[in-house]
């Protein structure tokens, strides 16, 4: 029991109480989020659409994403966090529902773009408080924790979505808009402002403190665009679970319900095993780390190509899911190290930016890849891809370690002088 104990305060103690807000909230997010698992079998079995089809619709979501995020990013630096999030999820439940009742093509079309800049206007804001509470020394555990929480409702909401699916499409968009209220309600009641009082041109951005703060600063950092670049690629990989895997399942003559099932091993395999994984990459390299994640996410698309039963669907999902618990800390934590305090907002928007990327390019591929070269191409490709990046990940982490050695130098002589800006006002008060 004492070894419980002490395994659970060295995983989940001493966290801000702001942590453990906007942990509930993810948490309560999540169990709710069905569209998102089972918006290509509702395009293409309720609203008749083409694989083709539903892929453009996907594509859409994607494209509102990549503006959701820049606007959010943008928005939670200038705005600030808390009320940016706000505005995203009341836009987000508000979509979910027009989507819902949305029958013909180009209002299908418009609701995912609209949905998706909501939806994905909220995740710079969120990743930015994430940074902004939680201090350097605990965010890798942090961030596992936050991970776990996602994925503990996603396991759940796999399993529920597929029933409720079975029922009524429209019972998806209803409980995914109560469950995103309920977050908003979360966030503002407990949740307060976090943004960085301003410091002057993006304090802590080392070399780049000279060039005007903004997105301006973001892309003129070939260091942390080319790690978002090899995230874009990996995600193309790991979206198509959403875009292409559904597809791929019914076409051998599984049901939903059989798709929910399988898909909820990934969360049940991330809620049994994520709060080990900081054990076991702490002090390793990033960059190795991050490329062995991207080989087992390759291998397991890869394996798809082979799967034709519900068992081989489920190895490959746990295979794949193995990668994703190494990439997703990893990630979070080396995003935060090259992120400038004063530009954090935009700097989550831009990498919340790759995702929504991926989100618009993996339907739109894959599904052209199904229809005109076949399932086994695209699945093999999938493979390729994760070699490629895992290449990158290697050639790219020195660079990157720089970077992040240079920010964290700089911020501890910034709070040096906040330090001793400090005394001396005591020291004056004092004398007075």
């Amino acid at each position: 029991m004492r070894g419980a104990q002490g395994w659970l305060q060295r995983t989940a103690g001493g966290l801000p109480r702001t942590f453990w807000y906007l942990w509930t909230g993810s948490l309560i997010n999540r169990l709710g989020s069905f569209v998102v698992i089972f918006l290509a079998i509702y395009l293409t079995a309720e609203r008749g659409l083409s694989e083709a089809q539903a892929g453009l619709v996907l594509g859409a979501w994607g494209a509102g994403g990549a503006v959701g995020t820049l606007l959010g990013g943008t928005f939670a630096d200038r705005w600030g966090r808390r009320p940016t999030l706000l505005t995203a999820h009341l836009g987000t439940a508000t979509m979910l529902l027009a989507l819902g009742l949305a029958q013909r093509w180009w209002l299908l079309l418009l609701g995912a773009a609209l949905l998706g800049m909501c939806n994905e206007g909220a995740r710079p804001a969120y990743g930015a408080m994430m940074i902004d509470v939680v201090p350097a020394a605990d965010r890798l555990r942090a961030f596992s924790l936050n991970y776990w929480a996602v994925n503990l409702g996603y396991a759940f909401a796999a399993v529920l979505a597929g029933l409720a699916a079975q029922v009524d499409y429209f019972l998806l968009f209803a409980v995914n808009a109560a469950t995103t209220l309920a977050t908003a309600a979360i966030v503002f009641v407990a949740v307060g402002e976090t943004r960085p009082e301003a410091a002057g041109p993006a304090a802590g951005t080392a070399g780049l403190a000279t060039r005007p703060a903004g997105l301006r600063t973001v892309f003129a950092d070939r260091v942390f665009l080319g790690f978002v670049g090899l995230n874009v690629l990996l995600a193309v990989v790991f979206m198509q679970h959403g875009a292409m895997l559904p597809i791929s399942m019914a076409a051998d003559g599984l049901s939903p319900a059989t798709f929910g099932a399988v898909i909820a091993l990934n969360g049940v395999l991330i809620v049994a095993g994520q709060l080990f994984v900081p054990r076991f990459i702490a002090g390793r390299s990033r960059s190795h780390v991050l490329a062995l994640a991207a080989v087992i996410v390759g291998l397991g698309f890869g394996l798809t190509a082979a799967a034709d039963v519900a068992w081989f669907y489920a190895v490959t999902v746990l295979i794949w899911t193995v990668g994703e618990m190494l990439n997703s800390p990893s990630n979070a934590t080396l995003i935060a190290e090259l992120t400038p305090p004063q530009v954090r907002g935009r700097y989550q928007g831009v990498f919340s930016l790759s995702w929504s990327a991926a989100a618009f390019i993996a339907p739109i591929v894959g599904g052209a890849v199904w229809q005109y070269a076949g399932d086994t191409v695209l699945w093999l490709g999938c493979a390729v891809i994760g070699a490629a990046v895992a290449i990158g990940q290697l050639l790219a982490g020195p660079a990157r370690e720089r970077r992040a050695a240079e920010l964290r130098a700089t911020e501890l002589r910034a709070a040096d002088r906040r330090t001793a800006a400090a005394s001396r006002t005591t020291v004056v008060a004092r004398s007075e």
